[in-house]
C-alpha cells in the first residue's frame, strides 16, 4: 500500500512540477495579456463632464471605416473638463491611457486615440470631432 502512496505522490510531483515549469502567456509593457485577435475598433464612446454625467445630446457616430468619432455635445459645455470612454473590442487597448480629465476645447485640432489589437500587430487612430449645440 506504501508502495502506491509514494508512486501516486511521485506522478503528482511530477506533473505540478511540469504545470509549474509551462511557459507563460505573453504579455505586453502595460502587464495585459497578447492574445491572437487581431480586430481593432471602437464599439461605443461616451463623454462625461464635470459631474460624471453625459454631456453628450445623441449617441457618437462611429466610422470605424474613416476612423472618426462625431460628437455633439450640449451647449454651455466647459469643454476643457471631459472625461471620454471607450469601448473597444475584447483584448484591445487604447493609446494614449486615460487618466484624467481631458482638454477637448480645440476644436480645430480634434484629440486622436489609437486603438491597439489583441496581438498588438494592428493599430488604428480614431479623431474625436466635437460639435458644440447652437
Amino acid at each position: 500500500m506504501k508502495r502506491y502512496i509514494s508512486i501516486t505522490a511521485a506522478v503528482l510531483l511530477a506533473a505540478m512540477t511540469w504545470l509549474g515549469c509551462k511557459k507563460d502567456q505573453p504579455v505586453d509593457e502595460d502587464g495585459l495579456l497578447i492574445t491572437t485577435r487581431a480586430e481593432c475598433y471602437v464599439s461605443n464612446f461616451e463623454l462625461l463632464g464635470a459631474d460624471f454625467q453625459t454631456v453628450r445630446t445623441k449617441n457618437a457616430v462611429i466610422d470605424t471605416t474613416a476612423c472618426t468619432i462625431n460628437v455633439e455635445v450640449f451647449f454651455g459645455t466647459d469643454l476643457k473638463n471631459l472625461w471620454p470612454q471607450f469601448s473597444l473590442v475584447t483584448d484591445a487597448k487604447l493609446d494614449p491611457k486615460i487618466t484624467g480629465k481631458v482638454d477637448f476645447s480645440d476644436l480645430a485640432n480634434p484629440k486622436q486615440y489609437t486603438v491597439v489589437s489583441g496581438n498588438r500587430q494592428v493599430r488604428k487612430t480614431y479623431k474625436i470631432f466635437i460639435t458644440v449645440k447652437p
